[in-house]
This record gives structure tokens, sequence and C-alpha cells, in this order.
């Protein structure tokens, strides 16, 4: 089998609200479909969300180094060689995770079309039968924080993951107003996105928070300040998650050598696809850390692609992949039974792409050959 021809999407995706984290307000999500072709007649979907403060790359950086580089670059190859498609688009640009997610994504999809099999079944086989779903509340006033958050218990949500980052007074309101509205027996999971700095500000956070029973603390400090979460880990038994810190197997051994986390957030975007996510859980599981599958609020090629993975591995306990309930438009049909999350057993990603409603979205495109 061989890759004829790669499609590219720069696409924006309308959103029910505007998402607000610490760095930035969206008003809709930019990101690019990848539509991969092969001599066989099997085609594959893959996504790159871009983001110049998580993946180092911005929506039309991705978009050109696929078109210019990484696309040219695997076409003519076999798409089920995952691991050589791998060492030729590292081997053609450093970094650009997300780029090469789109890619790997999408012969994922070709492989498990070829095989009559689900992505997880490929990646070893289906562990968990259903996710928990994570609404996440976008950084607003702490009172339409907590009546969002009382609406979406009403729902049947059972866990909140706050955005919070833009100031630390503000942001322990914020918290403790949610807290107080749910109740005790709801989990609160807070993702300060780098807002609150340093080491020094994230523990004056913390020292207001002993009593607001936290699932865990989400990446406080600068993505590169390693060592700041180490000493935040040693000062505190709330739990610390790394994110924006973790892209790849270099700073996964960082974290497991400086016991700077207890739990890490893998997301496809930073780290490059499918496959090398799978690994980072393996790094992960041998250090005994425990993992979620993180989103970048893609559509439903993206967050399933990220589903398989969680789905097929033990390690994974956790996913907040919500980016298709976030959207007024989405171009697939990756179907949610809220407050679950459950994979079917189609092939590939699952996923049919409405190539209309893909059209419709599109900012503008290429096609390499």
């Amino acid at each position: 089998m061989k890759i004829t021809a790669i499609h590219l999407y720069a696409a924006h995706f309308p959103l029910h609200t505007p998402f607000i984290v610490s760095y930035h307000t969206y008003d809709y999500m930019p990101s690019i479909i990848v539509k991969v072709e092969t001599d066989e007649g099997i085609t594959g979907y893959g996504e790159s969300v871009a983001d110049e403060h998580v993946t180092g790359e911005t929506w039309e950086g991705a978009f050109y180094t696929l078109k210019n580089t990484l696309a040219p670059a695997v076409i003519g190859k076999n798409p089920l060689e995952l691991e050589k498609l791998h060492d030729i688009m590292n081997k053609t640009v450093y970094g650009a995770p997300a780029a090469k997610a789109a890619i790997d994504i999408a012969c994922f999809d070709i492989l498990g079309k070829k095989l009559g099999q689900p992505v997880y079944q490929l990646i070893g086989g289906r562990y968990h039968n259903e996710f928990p779903i994570t609404h996440v509340l976008s950084i607003g006033e702490p009172e339409h924080m907590a009546e969002e958050a009382a609406a979406m218990v009403e729902q049947g949500y059972q866990s909140f993951k706050m955005k919070v980052g833009k100031d630390v007074k503000r942001d322990v309101e914020r918290i403790k107003a949610v807290r107080a509205r749910v109740g005790e027996e709801i989990a609160i999971r807070v993702d300060v996105n780098q807002g609150w700095v340093n080491s020094a500000t994230t523990l004056t956070a913390i020292r207001a928070l002993q009593e607001a029973n936290l699932d865990w603390l989400e990446q406080p400090v600068l993505a590169d300040d390693m060592n700041g979460m180490a000493f935040i880990r040693s000062k505190t038994d709330i739990p610390l998650m790394v994110d924006e810190g973790l892209k790849g197997p270099r700073e996964m051994r960082e974290v497991i050598e400086k016991k700077a986390a207890d739990k890490v957030n893998i997301k496809l975007m930073k780290c490059g696809g499918i496959y090398p996510a799978v690994k980072l859980a393996h790094q992960a599981e041998m250090a005994g850390l425990e993992c979620q599958v993180g989103s970048m609020v893609e559509s439903s090629i993206g967050s399933a692609a990220g589903f398989h993975v969680a789905f097929a591995k033990k390690v994974i306990t956790s996913v907040e992949l919500t980016g298709p309930l976030k959207f007024s438009k989405d171009v697939g049909n990756l179907a949610y039974d809220v407050p679950f999350i459950r994979l079917t057993d189609k092939p590939g990603l699952g996923v049919d792409v409405d190539e209309n409603t893909l059209a419709d979205l599109t900012v503008f495109e290429a096609t390499i050959r």
C-alpha cells in the first residue's frame, strides 16, 4: 500500500460559547483536517490542532509545514509502517508535533480500515469499556462558574475541570464558589495552564485551597519549570499533573527523574499522534504514573484518536476529550452518551466525515500528490 495524495483543509470550528483559558480566549477553534488517500482506495482522516503556547506551532505554520515539508516526505510511503513514517517525519523537520499528529492519525485510520478493526484493537486491545466525561469550565466570574457547574451536575456530570490562571486571589474564589455549589462528592480538577507562573505564587494558592478537596492541580507553573513542579509537589499533598511541560519522551524522563508530578496529561497534539502517545503511556506505566489523555479541543477526528489510545491502556485513568461537545458544527459523528463516552467497534477511528460540512468550515486548502 502507498500514499498517493494528501488533502489539507484549514478550518474554523464554531463554538457554542467562547473557550477561555489563562493565555487566550477562543471564539472558534482553528484546526487542520488531513485526508490521506492510498493506491488501494482506502482513505484515512487525521487532524492537527496547533497552539503556539503549547505545541510551539501556529495554525498557519502547521498547515504550511504539512504542505511544504511533511506531506511531500511521506507521499509514496506505506501508511501501515508507522515506525518508519515517524522516523521520516522526525528527520524531515524538528518538532512540529501537531502537524505530525495529523498524518499519524490518518495512517492509523487507514490501518484499522485495512484490517477491519477499530484502532484500539491495534494498540493493545480494548481495556476500558467506558470513561466518564469531565465538563470543562472556562474562566469566568466565580458565581457564573458555580451556576454552570450546578447545571451540569443536573445533567449527570460528576467531575469538572476548572480553567483558572488569570489572578490567584480571584482563582481561589472561583474554586471555592464551585466547590460550595456542587458539594463534596463531585470531583474538581483545577487546570492553571501555567497561569500562576512560579512555585511561590502556586504555594500561596495551595495554602488557601487546603479544604477544597481537589482531585488534582494541573500545570500551575511555566512549562519548562520542572524544578518548580518538583518543589511544589514536595510541599503539598494535592496531586500534581504535568501538561504543557510534557511533550515527548525526554520530558517524561525528566518528570520521572525529578519526581515532578503524580499524573501526566498526554495529548496527541503535543507528542505527535497515536504512536508516540502509546510510547509515553508505556513510559509512565513503568514509573508508576497515572495518565490522562487530554484535549486541544479537537473535532470528532482528533478526539476519537485520543479516545482509542485511552481505551486501550490500563494506565490511562481519565480523559477530557470534549471538543465535539463544544462545537456548534462538527465534521464527524463521534457519539457521546453524556456523561460517558463509549467507543463503537467500527474499523479505524470509527468516525464518518461529512465532506460538505468540512467544505463549509474550510478557510483554505491544498492537495499534495
